[in-house]
């Protein structure tokens, strides 16, 4: 990545770049910071605050690190759930996506569990967040720990890396 790297090619190496410009400068969260896909990571640091294109660069990175950690794997996830069948499993997607398919035992994301969540604290018991392709659970995960949880993971790839590689039998679907 360079500076005159296209925003839709910053995020294509980052997809969690959106969130980490958020999360420190206030960028691209909202129509009035936002960006469009093809100015610059120059043209955007330089509309905000002329801000320094390498150190946000070295942010959009060392966020991405970040989110790498707190991804696991579908195979890792299933390992987990066989040492610990009450493993909470957080599934963040849409009421019918929910319906139409769903790993045993998981809760779909609602204004009430989050309340319950929430209510614990730090969560000792750790939650495991799903969505689709592993693309919008960083974004809760992102929520939850900007709110004091520390457990909190991802399952890489979402349900449909789960329906590949552990519940080969699962249906899958495409979103139009």
């Amino acid at each position: 990545m360079a500076p005159d790297s296209t925003m839709s090619a910053v995020l294509e190496v980052f997809p969690g770049a959106q969130r980490a410009l958020f999360r420190r400068y206030h960028i691209g969260g909202c129509s009035s910071c936002g960006f469009q896909p093809t100015e610059t990571l120059a043209q955007v640091c330089a509309r905000n605050g002329n801000l320094n294109v390498s150190e946000v660069l070295e942010h959009i990175r060392s966020s991405h690190e970040q989110d790498a950690k707190i991804l696991i794997t579908p195979a890792e996830l299933a390992e987990l759930r066989k040492q610990d069948p009450t493993l909470r499993i957080l599934d963040v997607r849409s009421r019918e996506e929910f319906e139409a398919v769903n790993i045993a035992g998981s809760v779909l994301m609602s204004q009430e569990v989050m309340r319950q969540i929430m209510g614990e604290g730090t969560n000792a018991n750790p939650l495991m967040i799903v969505d689709h392709q592993g693309k919008s659970a960083l974004d809760a995960a992102a929520y939850f720990m900007g709110h004091g949880l520390q457990s909190v993971r991802c399952l890489r790839g979402g349900i449909d890396a789960w329906a590949q590689e552990v519940e080969t039998g699962m249906r899958r679907y495409k979103l139009g």
